[in-house]
């Protein structure tokens, strides 16, 4: 059965002719889309092709420039995320949209509170009602728990759970399992089976081919903010994703020819940082890499990689060890020293670590590098703008005005616009913590290309990834890390997919020994 021949009493929203302009850029064009009931409609597309503005504007976040949109035959207009919750409509934002110093059950339910009349919030029912949210993602999260003492998986877990508690009836998806384990994932997918047998229609954005074909049942795909192709899930393949998304077959992002490493960059020694909870989170870790080298740390969610980078950037006062770049000792305990010694980190939060949202794309680029351009007590304009456009250009940054603030590009160009930000540094050793995450294919291309063209000019890059496929893809070697120990580094010739995996494995294992 074709699109065209599904039941219309399936389709409970439908957008006609949808467009968006944003000064004079056009972001959504003559976009038709329907939304059936009790189904999971995937929405793909690269960076900037429109998903996330086409969600919003079904969201009420934002109002179309041209266009209609019609609920239940109805034509409908919302004036905010309220209006929209009010008509049965929820989303789960890309960018995590939490207050961090609140609790989580305050979370869940920020402006519509549980209350007993004029005794006010019901604090204890509102922990009740968001613990029995939590408990069906087996989330292992206590609603008590103040959201900054979460890490980032476990924040988009809560923002799945608020999402759960509207009682929606069409829920909308945006990259939801960005920051998720692959159990995690598991347990969110049986949610979603959950809320499709009760009628609830899913809209399902990801960058992640495998994960839309398995849970998708309808397909629209967007290129550069247009529809460019629609399909029930049985009848494609990837490469018809693929194709649809870009106009051509996947883009390649294996490593270059092989180029001759260098004198070892840099060295961590028995770096260890103590939880406040007791325990370490990273247990007297030790590597190594050579100029030239990049070498992927592959770990899953509570492994320490992230917990690794912030010690070595000097994030952690109280953590212990030693560091070396290019052979010598770095003191300096903080992190604008190390920056200067060469040291860079591209956090694994973009959002609230590696962008100020109000400021300009441009002013974001050049922020950590003013330096650079700076003479005496001005700033060389022509200068900055040269650089910007340079990033801008070797990063395929799609932005139209450096000017706009950055917030007005598509996620993937922001976590790009944070990589060009590092770089202009000028740094010795690149830390990337998950830099794929959020990425579309064609994006992600483009940055593991960079990637190797800085190491081939001799740059020293480690990164993170919970993906077996970038780290097999990108690494000369890899370092296995488990519950904050380092298990194995696997040469790549000898690095295979089982051995990574049985390696975090058996880390995993010593740590139920301990524990019991």
């Amino acid at each position: 059965m074709t699109m065209a021949e599904t039941p219309k009493d399936d389709i409970i929203l439908r957008l006609d002719d949808v467009s968006k302009v944003y000064s004079g850029i056009v972001a959504v064009k003559r976009a038709n889309l329907e939304l059936r009931r009790g189904a999971v409609n995937v929405l793909v597309g690269e960076n900037g092709a429109g998903k996330s503005t086409l969600m919003k504007i079904i969201a009420g976040v934002e109002r179309p420039t041209l266009g209609r949109i019609i609920l239940d035959g109805e034509t409908v207009s919302f004036d905010s995320p309220a209006d929209a919750q009010a008509h049965g409509i929820g989303m789960i934002f890309q960018e995590l949209n939490l207050f961090a110093n609140m609790s989580v059950a305050e979370n869940i339910f920020a402006t519509r509170e549980l209350t007993r009349g004029v005794l006010g919030i019901d604090h204890k029912e509102q922990v009740r009602k968001a613990n029995a949210f939590l408990a069906r993602l087996d989330s292992g999260i206590d609603a008590e728990t103040m959201v900054e003492d979460l890490p980032i998986g476990q924040q988009q877990l809560v923002e799945i759970a608020k999402a759960m508690s509207l009682n929606a009836r069409i829920l909308i998806m945006d990259e939801p399992t960005s920051a998720l384990s692959a159990a995690e994932v598991e347990i969110l997918f049986k949610v979603i089976a959950e809320l499709k047998a009760q009628g609830v229609a899913i809209v399902y954005i990801s960058h992640r081919l495998e994960e839309l074909m398995r849970i998708g049942d309808y397909i629209t795909v967007l290129r550069d903010g247009q529809i460019t192709g629609q399909a029930l899930v049985k009848d494609i393949d990837t490469r018809w994703i693929v194709r649809s998304m870009i106009g051509s077959d996947a883009k390649d992002f294996a490593k270059s020819d092989d180029h001759a490493l260098g004198a070892e960059m840099f060295r961590a020694e028995n770096i260890s940082l103590p939880r406040a909870t007791g325990g370490l989170a990273v247990d007297n870790v030790s590597l190594s890499v050579k100029a030239g080298e990049i070498l992927g740390i592959y770990g899953l969610m509570g492994a320490g990689r992230s917990e690794f980078f912030e010690c070595v950037i000097g994030r952690h006062a109280h953590s212990t060890g030693k560091i070396f770049i290019d052979g010598e000792e770095v003191r300096a305990r903080d992190t604008t020293r190390r920056i200067r010694r060469g040291l860079a980190l591209i956090p694994e939060d973009r959002q609230r670590e590696g962008l100020v949202q109000v400021l300009s794309i441009a002013s974001n680029l050049t922020l950590a590098s003013l330096g650079r351009f700076t003479r005496l007590f001005h700033i060389n304009a022509k200068a900055e703008k040269n650089a910007i456009s340079e990033a801008i250009r070797d990063l395929s940054i799609k932005a139209p005005n450096p000017d706009f603030e950055v917030t007005s590009m598509s996620g993937g160009n922001q976590q790009k616009v944070v990589i060009g930000k590092a770089l202009m540094t000028n740094p010795k050793v690149l830390l990337m913590d998950e830099p794929s995450r959020g990425i579309d294919v064609g994006a992600k291309a483009d940055v593991f290309r960079t990637m190797r063209r800085l190491a081939a000019n001799g740059l020293a890059i480690l990164f993170s990834t919970s993906d077996l496929e970038e780290v097999m893809a990108l690494s000369d070697r890899i370092a296995v890390l488990s519950n904050g120990h380092l298990i194995a580094v696997f040469d790549r010739a000898e690095a295979t997919e089982e051995a990574i995996i049985a390696a975090s494995a058996k880390g995993h294992a010593h740590q139920g020994k301990l524990a019991s």
